[in-house]
């Protein structure tokens, strides 16, 4: 029901008018030069680019669209070449889907580029294609092109924007999250922040891993985003402070932040500098306590950074991490996707039922049966969503998406009337897309069918034939895919949580250690916030299950915000040290730290709640004593019958 309510984000009008104009205008250049196949290949491959183009910064749109195309021309190739082959498609169909769904894991390009393959497969084995073989993939590639070419227009005009709006977003979050600290309000920010930083830095290091040293807006940009660093390890300890005294932070810190965040924007706007000094106190004055002190400190270097003129490219702090090089990053990748369980299991996943929907129509004449296979690959994404809620999602948005169709084919005839009706839906897929997956569906579905159309000629009668091939296509997928598929019921979704809680006792030690790095224990904290985030996702992906998942995931659900609190927890202990108060003892951190481990070895492996050992003993009046108190609140809902 919730995927069925439209998401309250706004219309990309410049994604609305590039889609609108990337599928219409190949129509009409092929209606002109009186080959309408052409153009509506053209437009299948524009329709895969703004399917693709999710991106902000123009490096990433770059790749996003660019290399899933070389992708999609592979796999429309091998398509065609097995078009009308019978049991050789099947074969080869189910041998793309295992590369497919094997390289869906290893991030998002190659997710895109793992499902582009696949579906260009899919459409070349099941629609006739114009000869020779290889005018299909250059008209495809040519699609791509097109949607690439308009995205980066505005390139020359607002190179570095979306890198600069990303920081400043970071900064916002994390005033944000000032404002809310002692309130309740406080854990659904951090989760803004968490998501907002990594933005930030994906969008970053995307431009570091080539312009590091030479680019002065780069360094500019990493020396503020490092600037915000502090800041943020700050606000636990803060909210600690907030919630104790049971007031808020002073307006004027978070307003500061705000005022950064506009400085990061626009270089020449009037900064917080003058309001940042001081501000911390202005609610407490005089008691000068570790957590103001280290907002208080925090909040100056920000200003002093972010107001700094010209960034010294060496006294950047290296709070990011420079990236690898291309090749090991390349190498990791491919060791990954090859040895990783968790990629061979999706792999035979989709293999699975994609061959069984190819054999299913190979025996069973269904015609145009290209669609039950492209339904499976639609829907059988987990990297995307629940498989259970994308196909019952997909079935609903596919009947709406027939309505729609049913419309354009049976009252407007085939023509030049195909580019306006074109222009018209094709706006539709952006602006839809940002509403739901059910919404997507329903908005691609009608351009789908009127494309196809131009090359099959069926006009109306292809409208109930793809909604019974969209049913069995989803009906293949929640049988095979979901209802037997041993992983559905087994969820490893404890072993997940494990491996994170793993790494908070790493992150306790490694905070308190003897020789402990600012900038490595920064990125420490990035890394965990970020496998935390990758955690919480996967239990809302969970959550929309049916039982058992769902409910086992529901069960589970606290004990995630429980590790977040605890990581938090760590992080103020860390920074009230560091600004005068008395530092732990190396057996107090050990006994968290154990305390910790415990609870991850109870964790790993399990498909219920476990009970898990007492409380380690401390100075309560410590800085430890709320790090403590926190795992003994993980340790109280991980019991059974909590």
């Amino acid at each position: 029901m919730h995927g069925l309510r439209p998401q309250p984000a706004p219309v990309p009008w410049a994604a609305v008018v590039r889609a609108s104009v990337a599928l219409a205008a190949p129509l009409a250049v092929g209606l002109a030069a009186d080959r309408p196949v052409y153009g509506a290949l053209v437009s299948m491959g524009a329709l895969s680019g703004v399917i693709g183009d999710t991106a902000d910064a123009y490096r990433m749109r770059l790749y996003n669209i660019a290399v899933p195309q070389l992708f999609g021309a592979l796999g429309v190739t091998l398509g065609t070449l097995v078009h009308g082959r019978g049991w050789a498609a099947v074969g080869v169909l189910t041998l793309v889907a295992l590369v497919s769904g094997m390289i869906s894991s290893i991030g998002a390009v190659a997710s895109a580029s793992g499902l582009l393959v696949l579906l260009n497969a899919v459409v070349g084995a099941g629609l006739p294609m114009p000869d020779p073989w290889w005018t299909a993939p250059v008209l495809l590639t040519l699609g791509g092109a097109v949607v690439l070419a308009l995205t980066l227009l505005g390139w020359p005009l607002r190179g570095g924007v979306p890198e600069r709006a990303a920081v400043a977003d970071a900064y916002r979050a994390v005033a944000e999250l000032l404002a809310a600290a002692g309130t309740p309000a406080y854990e659904e920010r951090r989760q803004a922040v968490t998501q907002a930083l990594n933005t930030a830095y994906d969008l970053v290091l995307a431009r570091r891993a080539r312009d590091h040293g030479r680019n002065p807006a780069l360094v500019r940009l990493l020396a503020q985003l490092g600037a915000l660093i502090p800041v943020l390890e700050a606000a636990p300890a803060a909210h600690q402070r907030a919630r104790l005294l049971g007031r808020p932070l002073p307006a004027e810190v978070p307003a500061a932040v705000h005022d950064l965040a506009a400085a990061v924007l626009d270089p020449d706007a009037p900064g917080g500098a003058a309001r940042a000094g001081g501000a911390v106190r202005a609610g407490d004055a005089g008691t000068g306590s570790p957590s103001e002190r280290a907002v208080d400190h925090a909040l100056r270097h920000a200003a002093t950074v972010v107001h700094r003129t010209e960034p010294d490219p060496g006294g950047v702090d290296d709070r990011l991490g420079l990236p690898a090089a291309l090749r090991v990053r390349f190498r990791r990748a491919a060791r990954g996707a090859l040895l990783s369980p968790a990629s061979w299991r999706y792999g035979l996943r989709l293999a699975l039922c994609v061959g069984l929907a190819q054999a299913l129509v190979s025996l069973v004449p269904v015609p145009r049966s290209y669609w039950v296979a492209l339904t499976v690959t639609f829907v059988l994404k987990p990297d995307f969503g629940s498989v259970f809620s994308r196909a019952v999602l997909r079935a609903l948005g596919t009947a709406a998406g027939l309505v729609i169709a049913a419309a354009v084919l049976s009252q407007v005839p085939r023509g030049w009337w195909d580019v306006p009706v074109t222009m018209v839906l094709a706006a539709l897929i952006p602006a839809c897309t940002v509403k739901g997956y059910a919404f997507q569906t329903a908005a691609i579905t009608p351009v789908i069918l009127l494309l196809s159309d131009l090359l099959n000629r069926q006009g109306f009668g292809l409208v109930l034939p793809r909604l019974y091939d969209s049913l069995l296509g989803c009906a293949i997928v929640l049988v095979a895919g979901y209802l037997l598929w041993p992983e559905s019921w087994h969820t490893r979704i404890g072993d997940r949580l494990a491996d994170t809680v793993a790494d908070t006792a790493r992150y306790v030690a490694d905070a308190f250690g003897p020789a402990t790095d600012p900038a490595a224990r920064a990125r420490a904290r990035r890394r965990l916030y970020r496998d935390l985030s990758t955690v919480r996702s996967e239990f809302q992906r969970a959550l929309t299950e049916p039982p058992p998942t769902g409910t086992r995931a529901a069960a589970w659900w606290p004990l995630v915000v429980a590790v977040e609190r605890i990581v938090d927890a760590t992080t103020a202990a860390r920074v009230r040290a560091d600004h005068g108060a008395e530092p732990p003892t190396a057996a107090e951190v050990a006994g968290v730290e154990g305390q910790l481990r415990e609870l991850a070895g109870a964790l790993r492996g399990s498909e219920v709640l476990v009970p898990v050992p007492a409380e380690p003993a401390g100075d309560d009046e410590g800085v430890l004593a709320p790090l403590r108190q926190e795992v003994a609140a993980a340790r109280a809902i991980a019991s059974p019958g909590a």
